[in-house]
């Protein structure tokens, strides 16, 4: 880095842990998992025994009790060396956010112990066949039957489909409300009536599992609402955005940082007429350009996540971290191969799978054109209240 964060000791300790823990236990099974799009259980389970699932769950609940930035410095060390096992941590966090922000104590008290230990690991289902960036749009009914929500319909996309213990999951309860007839339930694996497809194969971040969800009258008791009222399963769903999307810029910075990594060991080791290639001033400028890329994207993400620790309004600045961090991920990766030359190309060099991993961060939790829509209105706003 050639920018001082100041992070606390608390944080940097964090960091400098999850480093060392990814390097030991995680980059080892990276290569084969990628190969077979195998889920990485074993490195859930390390990131489980390091106590690293609680980190921004309160502490009553058997959490660290952590911020938003803690969290996110963990994320982004996973993606400095796998995107896919930083997306699988990540995922599930995104998945626990609607109960640990929006559940009744009661709720809390079930679910969160066991996701903070790593005992289970939870995924968030909104996508659907139809619906992707439109949240307000989803066709996933829960109909109220006596105590219970008969739930049908279809999620896509989920990561982690079928690993998770817990999802929570959005239907609509009222179709007449709109997006004010969107609600949040939260499903256990074993509840009848839920199955799903099988896994989807991708581009990238290939061990992270990705399925479809399946819902045929899958009954929910009325307890597993969120937040014990119907309706506000869209508003539920912006706020947790707002919280998950700078982890979504902390994973892509992390993914730039990696990719950068192995493209300065690269250029140290790699001669072409008797001396390394880092010699050569078109390629230090090369890296030049990366590293500044990359901080800026750093400064952005961490500024972002300080407003969202601060409990300050950051749907925009979130949206914006997440689309800046993202895009320079995939231009730095996308430069790392172009370093590597033809090696690059080749699957044998770890490079080419970290370009393929930053894909992905370029669309998932809202593409990165409907959030610059987001930052389009945000502005207009902001034009129209300064009277210009």
């Amino acid at each position: 880095m050639i920018v001082h964060y100041q992070f606390t000791d608390q944080q940097q300790h964090l960091r400098e842990k999850v480093r060392a823990l990814a390097i030991k236990k995680i980059k080892p099974l990276v290569k084969k998992a990628d190969e077979n799009g195998s889920f990485p259980r074993a490195a859930v389970e390390s990131l489980a025994e390091a106590g690293l699932f609680g980190v921004k769950i309160p502490t009553q609940y058997g959490g660290m009790g952590c911020g938003l930035m803690e969290f996110s410095l963990v994320v982004e060390e996973l993606a400095r060396i796998d995107g896919a096992v930083a997306t699988t941590f990540a995922a599930s966090l995104l998945g626990t956010l609607p109960i640990l922000l929006f559940g009744t104590e009661k709720q809390k008290q079930k679910y969160l112990p066991p996701l903070a230990g790593g005992k289970q690991i939870a995924s968030f289902a909104i996508s659907e066949p139809e619906t992707g960036s439109d949240s307000s749009a989803i066709q996933t009914r829960a109909i109220k039957a006596g105590e219970k929500y008969r739930i049908n319909g279809q999620k896509r996309f989920i990561t982690k489909a079928g690993e998770s213990e817990i999802i929570s999951l959005f239907a609509v309860t009222d179709p007449v409300k709109g997006a004010r007839g969107l609600s949040a339930f939260i499903i256990e694996k074993q509840y009848k009536g839920l199955s799903y497809g099988p896994q989807l194969q991708k581009l990238g971040i290939r061990a992270s599992a990705t399925r479809n969800i399946i819902c045929q009258d899958l009954m929910v008791p009325e307890e597993n609402l969120i937040g014990g009222k119907a309706g506000r399963g869209f508003i539920q769903a912006m706020k947790t955005f707002e919280h998950s999307r700078p982890g979504v810029a902390a994973q892509a910075v992390g993914i730039a940082q990696g990719s950068l990594d192995l493209a300065l060991g690269y250029s140290k080791r790699r001669k072409q007429f008797g001396k390394p290639i880092n010699t050569f001033q078109g390629l230090q400028w090369m890296l030049s350009d990366m590293e500044i890329q990359i901080e800026a994207a750093r400064c952005l993400t961490y500024q972002v996540i300080g407003m969202v620790d601060r409990g300050e309004k950051a749907a925009a600045a979130a949206a914006a971290a997440k689309v800046f961090a993202s895009d320079t991920a995939m231009k730095i990766t996308t430069d790392a191969v172009q370093l590597h030359g033809g090696w690059g190309y080749m699957a044998n060099f770890e490079v080419e799978r970290f370009m393929r991993d930053a894909k992905v961060t370029q669309i998932y939790e809202g593409t990165n054109q409907i959030l610059r829509n987001l930052i389009a209105l945000r502005l207009i706003k902001g034009i129209d209240d300064i009277g210009l």
